[in-house]
């Protein structure tokens, strides 16, 4: 579980291959995340997909990626910067929201630009994604907690607007992004509950079990 709060920007230093449809094996230069108490078989967030840590060297870190994985998410095949999580301890201060680290589906960059000393990001979110999105809700773009300030629904999903603050543009790797680009999107957790609890709401004890 992560807060969605980036500790530091990391950088992809390697990528190899583990075989044909296998995935690939991440170098990851931990840049300011401390490595102190992260040990292998611990769980880092990489533009917010939840990864287990296989080795640890000095100020580097290794991850395997499934091919499933790469298939569902975008920035973990290449080498360049990636926002870096460890995972929250149960004492933690939750800054941001609470955060699975599971990725639900890729949303298009629709347009971002500066307005005043801040920035508009504009997002389109696939249409089995839509219905998760509300105004001044929570949502994770690229392992980034962030509040929804509009959405509308569109023929293909939804599009929605959030407003990214000097300090967020500085720490994170947001401030790379340009229309057409392809961000790692998690909906807000308590969302799917929600809306799970209310689709079993009219089914019977039997049919619940």
């Amino acid at each position: 579980m992560f807060t969605g709060i980036v500790a530091a920007v990391g950088r992809i230093e390697r990528v190899e291959p583990l075989g044909q449809e296998a995935g690939v094996r991440l170098t990851v230069d931990a840049g300011g995340l401390d490595l102190s108490d992260v040990a292998p078989g611990d769980s880092i967030a990489i533009q917010g997909a939840c990864m287990t840590a296989v080795g640890i060297d000095g100020g580097r870190f290794v991850v395997e990626v499934s091919r499933e994985s790469l298939s569902r998410t975008r920035g973990l095949d290449r080498v360049g910067e990636v926002n870096l999580e460890k995972a929250m301890r149960l004492d933690d201060r939750i800054g941001g929201h609470l955060v699975s680290g599971h990725v639900d589906g890729l949303g298009d960059v629709v347009s971002f630009e500066p307005v005043g000393e801040s920035w508009r990001l504009v997002l389109r979110a696939p249409a089995g994604l839509a219905k998760y999105f509300a105004y001044k809700g929570s949502v994770t773009v690229n392992g980034v907690s962030l509040t929804v300030n509009r959405v509308a629904d569109v023929a293909d999903g939804a599009e929605f607007e959030i407003n990214l603050i000097p300090h967020t543009i500085a720490v994170t790797t947001l401030k790379s992004l340009k229309p057409g680009d392809q961000v790692n999107l998690e909906v807000d957790l308590i969302a799917r509950y929600v809306e799970r609890m209310l689709g079993a709401a009219g089914a019977s004890p039997a049919q619940q079990r």
